[in-house]
């Protein structure tokens, strides 16, 4: 995983020497093999790193704005040189500074007496892996800048950059470069925390999705249904009268709609048409439409028409 890293070493403990006339200190602390939030620098990392760091700007302060804004001319107060790895320290090099510097004489008393404010703040883009609970950086692939900076105490947080004492967040520039797969290693209680609602959220709005899906779906279908009866001149089920409801009852529309699909309803709706064609087509119906028949077959349709009432008939065509 790729990431820029701003971290922070001071040289707390280290020997170093201050040629004042060369404008030299000699010995000053770059990078260590575990940060203060416990990044861990594989030996590999390091050695890898030497080329980058020499040679590399050094800057008073942190840059204004984003981590890789432009830098202004007066920070700049001097450079590093012989850039060296120390086996299970890190590693080191000479800070050659401008002597004329307006805040030169502060950094070489520093370096002389108290060694804890010579501290660097890197901003670097690092190939890193999370091992169990520490992040380790493989590799650093490239170095931004190289800050000094004042109270090495206080820094903290996800970059390990200098932040107010007040407790305030850090600036919204410092998380410029912030993925979610980092916020995940580090803070998966926050990702927890944002995520619990959004995934409730999209199970609701889910649901509502497919309720809507399945009423559209009802509707189309009911849509059909009256089409169809329409095609084959039934009539329609929200009919009032006796007869309608009859032909086609809310029984029969309710089995048109649980057809599996279009063929299937179709087939329904032609078999009840064709059973009242031929109900209509019937001796009764003859029998009862006042044309001319003979007189046997008056006496038979006749008989016919008495023993089948309107009861059976709706039977006939329902059944």
């Amino acid at each position: 995983m790729n990431e820029t890293i701003q971290e922070f070493f001071d040289s707390r403990g280290v020997a170093m020497r201050v040629d004042r006339p060369s404008g030299v200190i000699r010995g000053v602390k770059i990078l260590g093999l575990e940060s203060r939030n416990g990044r861990v620098y594989t030996p590999q990392a390091l050695t890898g790193s030497l080329a980058l760091y020499e040679g590399a700007k050094v800057n008073v302060n942190h840059p204004k704005g984003h981590p890789q804004a432009p830098r202004d001319y007066q920070d700049r107060i001097g450079v590093i040189r012989g850039v060296v790895f120390r086996e299970n320290e890190g590693l080191f090099g000479d800070l050659h500074y401008n002597p004329a510097h307006a805040l030169a004489e502060q950094l070489a008393w520093d370096a002389e007496h108290a060694q804890e404010n010579v501290g660097f703040s890197h901003n670097v883009q690092a190939r890193t892996s999370q091992q169990g609970q520490r992040l380790v950086v493989e590799a650093i692939t490239r170095v931004q800048s190289v800050d000094l900076v004042a109270d090495p105490a206080t820094t903290r947080g996800l970059f390990e950059a200098a932040a107010a004492a007040t407790g305030t967040a850090a600036p919204a520039e410092l998380l410029a470069d912030l993925t979610v797969e980092q916020l995940r290693q580090r803070r998966p209680d926050l990702v927890r925390s944002i995520e619990g609602p959004l995934e409730e959220q999209l199970k609701m709005l889910a649901g509502q999705v497919d309720r809507a899906q399945f009423e559209e779906a009802a509707r189309r279908k009911r849509e059909l249904g009256h089409r169809l009866l329409a095609e084959f001149m039934l009539p329609s089920p929200e009919a009032g009268d006796a007869w309608s409801r009859a032909i086609v009852s809310p029984t029969f529309f309710e089995t048109l709609l649980a057809a599996p699909d279009e063929a299937a309803m179709r087939r329904l709706v032609e078999e009840r048409a064709r059973l009242i064609h031929s109900a209509r087509s019937s001796p009764v119906s003859r029998a009862s439409s006042g044309l001319p028949v003979s007189r046997d077959q008056q006496l038979v349709e006749g008989a016919r028409a008495r023993a089948m009432d309107t009861a059976e008939f709706v039977r006939s065509i329902t059944s």
